[in-house]
Formats: structure tokens, sequence, C-alpha cells
């Protein structure tokens, strides 16, 4: 059974990941997925009402003291802000009409500056179309880097965009969430079931599942991360998204799942239409919505092109962010503003 909320009157199409699929409504909702291992605990919190929240916490017993819970989930920013430097892994699943496409993440990450750098690897599509060049990704507050993306990019150049201009606030765009902003999306966790213990990677870990509230998580957040998540709030339909959250002993999180349904209700003829962009230079604010992601957004070009033609199909994406080898102190350097390219971007063609 789907969580899923009505559609705002008004609401903005959040489109940010499928902005060239041209999607007339986004939907989040809570569906069944894995959890590491492959267990089934992973598929706790998803597509889950609050009656079924209900029964798993009087099933698990004193243990899974439902103020507890909410308490240790909210708290697993703060705790992953005091672990300094980690190992990051990511991947971005997007189901749509019977294709599945994953896109891979590898890097490392400074919660305490805040700043990350990943290494995107996007798939081979299932139309056959193979040699993407890896995709090179900084997050900062406020900003997202992306090099290798956008046709008419010069080589060796970077392309920015403001994470708060953007309809998703950047939870989908670059084909991995932000490990930040995922771990903070938890700062508007409601509605928290303990699911039990688990090991990964030999680590013992506390499972949790619920739902999270965007508007509660932007208001949560740091100012410096608002605007990304309070955009998020207003660009998806329902306000809310599914979870599940691994933590460990110091409350720091190891896995963090989130799952995003999606409804499309444009003609299919308007997929094949992708608006170009301007990236702005530095001090520039990058254009924003669906318009503005389209040409550099990863996986939707890849869901479009791989994806029979005919009628628009509902899409799933799973979003999930691994945090290993804490401690780390990663040398991250952002883009100089003589690397940014502020020019006309195209979208990436066939």
């Amino acid at each position: 059974m789907a969580v899923q909320g009505h559609r705002r009157k008004g609401a903005v199409v959040a489109g940010a990941l499928a902005g060239s699929l041209a999607l007339g409504l986004l939907a989040v909702c809570g569906c069944a997925g894995r959890g590491p291992g492959g267990g089934p605990a992973g598929d706790a919190a998803h597509g889950r009402g609050s009656s079924q929240v209900r029964q798993v916490r009087e099933a698990a017993g004193p243990a899974a003291d439902p103020a507890r819970a909410l308490a240790a989930v909210r708290h697993a920013p703060t705790a992953l802000a005091r672990a300094g430097g980690a190992r990051v892994r990511t991947s971005m699943e997007t189901v749509s009409g019977g294709t599945r496409l994953t896109i891979r993440g590898r890097g490392v990450y400074d919660f305490a500056r805040p700043v990350g750098r990943l290494t995107v690897m996007l798939p081979e599509g299932a139309a056959g179309r193979a040699g993407h060049r890896p995709i090179t990704e900084v997050f900062a507050p406020g900003a997202l880097y992306m090099k290798n993306r956008g046709a008419g990019v010069p080589a060796g150049k970077w392309v920015r965009l403001d994470t708060g201009a953007l309809a998703d606030g950047d939870l989908l765009t670059s084909g991995a969430t932000d490990p930040l902003a995922a771990a903070e999306l938890l700062g508007g966790a409601r509605e928290v079931a303990y699911a039990g213990e688990e090991r990964i990677d030999g680590v013992r870990v506390a499972h949790y599942w619920g739902t999270v509230d965007l508007s509660r998580a932007a208001q949560a957040a740091p100012e410096r991360d608002r605007a990304a998540l309070a955009a998020a709030a207003k660009g998806f339909s329902s306000g809310t998204v599914g979870f599940d959250a691994y933590l460990d002993e110091q409350g720091r999180p190891r896995v963090l799942r989130y799952r995003f349904g999606m409804a499309e209700a444009a003609a299919a003829g308007g997929a094949g239409r992708r608006p170009a962009m301007t990236a702005a230079a530095p001090a520039a604010v990058a254009p924003s919505g669906a318009s503005a992601a389209a040409s550099v957004a990863p996986a939707a070009e890849e869901v479009a092109a791989a994806r029979p033609s005919g009628l628009p199909s509902p899409m799933t994406v799973v979003s999930t962010v691994e945090l290993l080898s804490f401690g780390l102190r990663p040398d991250i350097a952002l883009p100089a503003p003589a690397e940014i390219y502020a020019g006309t971007v195209a979208s990436p063609q066939k």
C-alpha cells in the first residue's frame, strides 16, 4: 500500500530528475524496498501508513519506544557532522515501464566543512548506448558543481547549479542524493518505527523506518541548507517521503534509503523536447526548476531513451547513500571561478 499525498493546488512539477520526461505530477510515496543484504527489514519503511507503523511498534515491544526511535533518527545529522569525513557510495535506481537503470557513485565527504566529491557512473542504456564519461560532482552549501555533463560545455569546465533554485532541491537532479542532504532529511522524520538490529559490513546497526516531512526537514536544517530542502518541500506534491535508516552505536548513519514515486501525466510526445539552460558564473544564480536541470540530470535521458515508445508509465526512484570509513580528512577543493562555464548548455543529444 502506497502512502501518497494529494496534489497541491498549483503545485510545482518537481521534474529535476525527470524534467525531460515532461512529468505533469510528482507524487512522493513510500514503497517496498530491500535492505542491505537483501533481507526483509529493508522493506519496512515504504508503503506503510500510520496504522501499520503502530502495529510494528507494538510487535517490537518496549525496546521500540516511539519517542526514543524518533529522537535517535532526528539526532543522526548532528552525529554525522561530528564524525568529520567518510567514504561514500551512492546508487539511484530508476524503474519505469519495465525498464530498470541504476546510476552509481563513489567518493568522499567532509561533513564538518561541509563539502563532498563523487564520481558518478551512468549505466549503459537499455537502448544500447555506452561510452559515458564519468561525471565528477562536488557538493557545497547551496551549490552543485558538475564536470563532464551538458552538451557544449568545454572539456575541463564545470557547470554550477544553485540547489535552492532546483525544483527537487538536488535530491535527484545529479543522479546521487547529496549525502549531507540525505542525513538532514531525517530532521523532519515522523511516524518512526524501530525495526531491530542488523549488521552491515560487520558493524552493528539499528534499523529505523518511517516517513519524512520535507517542510519540517527544511526548518530543522542549518540555515545554509534550508533553501534546497525548502525547494524540495514545495516541488514534491505530497510533501513526504518514506525512508529506511541504519544507525551505528554512535548514532551515525551507515545506510540511508529513500523511495520516490512519480506519475507521468504529460503526453509522451513532450519527452523529446529538452530545453537549453544557462550555466551560472560563480557569483550568479543558476537557472531553476526542470528547465535548468533537464539538460544535466543524468537519469532522465537514460530512461527516456531506454523506454519503449508509447504512453508514459509510472516511475519509481530509489536513492541509497552508504557511509563508511569514518574519520577521514578528505582534501576536497571547490572549482575555481575560471573553471566554471558561464555559457549556454544544451541538453545531451542521442
